[in-house]
């Protein structure tokens, strides 16, 4: 699931989960990464996002910064309210490294909308595919108050550049209320995922530069 950006973003999930990928316009200072590849049919292992999905949205972005520490970032779930202020909690419910079956419950505000309330959304996501300092794919449902994404599937990949990493996400949402205006419910994805992408990237510069 994924989350959204300032003010808005303090409560859209924007990720369903899963962590999702979009445009090619979006590669902030990516000139140091040459022709990056489709921002779109992003995959681990083998497994993208559900290709039927109403709701899609996938973006990518250039992180001056080495994989280990983008990796670290992304799969210390417990760490992630630290960088990413919408994430209000997360806790893993399995010890060890991130990996297939993992298991995370996070939550975030989601702001009313004119279909839904607001409300604090609980996010209850499995990891299905993971490749260590690769990719990730994990899904799951979000749940609150008048409001509920039956599943959401996000794919994240990092792939090495010279000068750094080029983070790249794609995710879906499925569910009957989010499929009710998928006009609005992909903006607000995208939003969220843009701002998960803006966060990581100054969390992982941040530890670059000390």
């Amino acid at each position: 699931m994924t989350i959204v950006s300032s003010s808005v973003r303090r409560g859209l999930v924007a990720t369903l989960l899963t962590a999702t990928v979009t445009a090619a316009g979006f590669l902030g200072a990516t000139s140091t990464a040459a022709a990056a590849p489709s921002t779109t049919d992003l995959s681990c292992k083998g497994q993208g996002v559900d290709s039927s999905a109403k709701i899609r949205y996938g973006t990518e972005k250039f992180i001056k910064a080495p994989i280990s520490k983008i990796w670290r970032l992304q799969t210390d779930i417990a760490r992630w309210p630290s960088w990413q202020a919408p994430v209000t909690t997360a806790k893993r419910l399995d010890h060890g490294p991130l990996r297939a079956g993992s298991a995370f419950v996070w939550t975030t505000p989601a702001p009313p909308t004119p279909t839904t309330p607001a409300t604090v959304l609980t996010i209850t996501s499995t990891v299905q595919q993971a490749r260590h300092n690769t990719c990730l794919r994990w899904t799951g449902p979000a749940i609150g108050t008048g409001l509920k994404i039956d599943k959401g599937t996000h794919v994240w990949n990092f792939v090495p550049v010279r000068g750094g990493t080029l983070v790249r996400t794609e995710e879906t949402w499925n569910g009957a209320q989010v499929e009710a205006d998928t006009a609005l419910s992909t903006t607000m994805l995208g939003m969220g995922l843009e701002a998960w992408l803006n966060d990581l990237k100054a969390a992982a510069e941040h530890l670059s530069c000390g």
